[in-house]
């Protein structure tokens, strides 16, 4: 009967693939998962959040190719409260580590943001013009603020991992 409520839930998680199972199915259902190398992980941080690297002024990198897109984390998101400016530059900046690149205005203060990389700007979140609250929102998904060239692979090195960024904040609180 456990076995019959797991599968259920399960199913119903991806109704789109699997049709929900009855009682008959189980055996045929155990076999479909078998069959497809369908592999589930358990994890406490977010997908999107355990590839990222972070410096010491609450900005993200996630790296993909030689293209990293930037933002701001949640905890910088949280400490400035409800964002209601972007100011972002334009494709085409170059940016050295470290460097000013733009800000952000919240009904609580204002906040500059630094290139966690050298490279040039690709592409800006042109959302966040008329949605800027999109950086509380999902700071890590659709409130990204650039992309940009990794001019240098080896600067990676000098951010934080999530870990690291963990324990920092932590460190900041206390």
């Amino acid at each position: 009967m456990a076995m019959y409520a797991a599968l259920r839930c399960v199913s119903s998680n991806f109704s789109a693939a699997l049709p929900l199972l009855t009682r008959s199915a189980q055996i045929s259902s155990r076999q479909y998962f078998l069959r497809t190398n369908f592999h589930r992980t358990l994890s406490t941080t977010s997908s999107l959040t355990s590839a990222l690297k972070y410096t010491d002024k609450h900005e993200w990198v996630r790296v993909e190719g030689s293209i990293g897109t930037v933002g701001i984390s949640s905890y910088a998101q949280e400490s400035l409260g409800d964002i209601v400016y972007c100011g972002l530059p334009e494709v085409g900046t170059k940016l050295e580590q470290m460097e000013e690149f733009g800000a952000l205005e919240s009904v609580k203060a204002a906040s500059e943001l630094y290139s966690p990389l050298t490279g040039e700007v690709t592409e800006i979140n042109t959302k966040l013009a008329e949605n800027p609250g999109l950086v509380n929102s999902a700071c890590y998904e659709g409130g990204w603020l650039i992309k940009m060239t990794i001019d240098n692979p080896g600067e990676l090195d000098g951010l934080m991992n999530e870990d690291a960024y963990d324990k920092f904040v932590k460190s900041l609180d206390g």
